[in-house]
């Protein structure tokens, strides 16, 4: 099984670093279109009734990436202006500041109550995987095409230095249960062990012009950028139990098989939801 992991994993990393070393944006656009196709077919078929739901899912999947790359081509200069503009200003000023809300106020408390027994059944958890997914494509993809692919890595490190670190942290001193009636596997220790490496990744890549973490130093100096660093590995967190909750709910242990030894995309990609739209707020990159 870890062989299987570490295989798995060595093959997506190989694929994002082809796709962001590629010339021009579509190979990067078009793969973060995959991911959240596919993402909100798995988010969806947790939460829709079973049976009928699958093709329902299956189309809010095939949706997202549609819509993704529709608006990659407006973005990039394909088509009206005009119609650019309009949903580039729909993106940033309604969709990503609702999602951040939705996340922080919304998806956190439903984790603290920690309602593992409720039906798994949901139209509103349904909804928001539409706002969800696409604030957070849209950041990576704004940022991708605005700063480059090494200013988005530094941001994605955050939430992998975060993940890492939890759940190394978690084995090694792990003995206070974070939140038992969602992910029994979590702890204290092991979140502290999370937020601790991302403040300390943003307290080092502050250093190198062109990262998340330089333009967060820029911004609020580098004694504000760390506690920031500190709320967004709290919301990566929070994405990865937000998952669980759903996942358990629904009675399954990974969204999808689409990831030999990783389960499902959205099993990849749960922690990175939450933080895009509040890291791109915060830091005022493209505001």
């Amino acid at each position: 099984m870890l062989r299987q992991r570490i295989v798995t994993a060595v093959v997506l990393l190989a694929v994002l670093a082809a796709a962001m070393a590629a010339p021009g944006a579509w190979p990067f656009m078009i793969l973060m279109a995959v991911a959240i196709g596919c993402a909100g077919w798995e988010w969806t078929r947790l939460t829709l009734p079973a049976g009928s739901g699958a093709s329902g899912a299956a189309v809010i999947g095939i949706v997202l990436a549609g819509v993704s790359l529709l608006l990659t081509a407006w973005w990039l200069g394909l088509g009206d202006p005009g119609l650019a503009a309009l949903s580039r200003e729909i993106m940033f000023k309604v969709v990503m500041p609702l999602s951040a809300v939705l996340w922080i106020v919304g998806a956190t408390a439903a984790v603290v109550r920690g309602r593992a027994d409720a039906a798994p059944v949901s139209p509103a958890l349904t909804i928001f995987a539409i706002p969800a997914l696409l604030a957070a494509w849209a950041v990576l993809a704004v940022l991708f095409m605005a700063r480059g692919p090494i200013f988005v890595l530094s941001l994605l490190a955050l939430v992998w230095a975060a993940d890492i670190a939890a759940y190394f942290g978690g084995r090694a001193f792990g003995r206070r249960k974070l939140a038992p009636r969602v992910s029994p596997g979590k702890t204290v220790e092991g979140a502290i062990s999370g937020v601790a490496a991302a403040v300390a990744w943003i307290g080092v890549s502050s250093m190198w012009e062109g990262t998340f973490g330089h333009a967060l130093a820029q911004r609020w100096t580098i004694w504000g950028a760390l506690p920031i660093a500190a709320l967004l590995a709290a919301l990566s967190i929070v994405g990865d139990l937000f998952e669980s909750l759903l996942k358990r709910r629904a009675g399954r242990k990974d969204s999808s098989q689409l990831l030999p030894g990783h389960g499902g995309v959205y099993d990849r990609i749960d922690a990175i939801l939450p933080v895009a739209p509040v890291a791109l707020i915060l830091s005022g990159v493209l505001f």
